[in-house]
């Protein structure tokens, strides 16, 4: 990671998003002045499956992707944070080490926040903690959901689920294209499936016109296709 001068908090482009709003302009003055800001290089692993850490990452721009390591060895994604997002916030929370590793899939500007300021905010900002529970109930909803899907619907409907997702959630580029790139790897390990089953999927949507792929670039052509698949219709 590389240090960086950055704005002032409260100046920032991101603190009207999600967390950040329910911090007053004086708060928000108390973290630059105690916030580190870095640029964090594409590739680069933020933290490791059972480092403790000393605060929390706020991203003002990238995308990071948080996965866990399963028995067998192979990395499985479980959610991606992007601008906005606060990076860390459970195990800061619970004083616990964190249970997923963090690595950037772009370049990211993250500013670090020492644990001890969110803790003095939870203390006196009611609005700053429901808000931090709300967040992490919203992840523990987003896993239990991924569970049922897992469990229920067929690989296909998830790979239909996962592109949408991925579209809904990061947009797409000037020629349409999805604005992230992801190994057949690692979207094989998001839907539970083989890298080599994946491939063949991802031929076969091309084939029916509902997707237009280029090495690790994936264009939607027909949405209401993939919904109408998600849907098991």
């Amino acid at each position: 990671m590389k240090n960086q001068t950055d704005t002032k908090c409260e100046h920032c482009s991101v603190r009207h998003q999600k967390i950040l709003k329910t911090l007053s302009d004086g708060e928000l003055r108390i973290i630059s002045d105690c916030k580190t800001a870095s640029v964090i290089k594409k590739g680069e692993v933020i933290f490791e499956e059972g480092d403790v850490l000393a605060g929390v990452y706020c991203i003002k721009e990238g995308i990071c992707k948080l996965s866990k390591l399963s028995a067998n060895g192979k990395s499985q994604i479980v959610r991606f944070v992007g601008k906005g997002d606060i990076l860390g916030q459970r195990s800061v929370i619970s004083n616990d080490s964190v249970n997923l590793t963090a690595v950037a899939l772009t370049d990211i500007k993250a500013c670090f926040i020492p644990k001890d300021e969110v803790f003095n905010f939870f203390a006196t900002n009611t609005d700053f903690s429901i808000e931090v529970f709300r967040n992490v109930c919203d992840e523990l909803k987003k896993a239990d959901n991924t569970i049922v899907d897992l469990a229920q619907k067929t690989v296909k409907q998830r790979l239909a689920d996962t592109l949408l997702f991925l579209e809904d959630n990061f947009g797409t580029d000037e020629k349409g294209y999805i604005n992230i790139q992801l190994s057949r790897e690692e979207i094989g390990n998001m839907i539970g499936s083989a890298t080599e089953s994946l491939i063949r999927m991802l031929s076969e949507f091309s084939k029916n016109n509902w997707i237009e792929t280029q090495v690790k670039k994936i264009k939607i052509l027909n949405k209401k296709k993939l919904e109408k698949l998600s849907l098991g219709n």
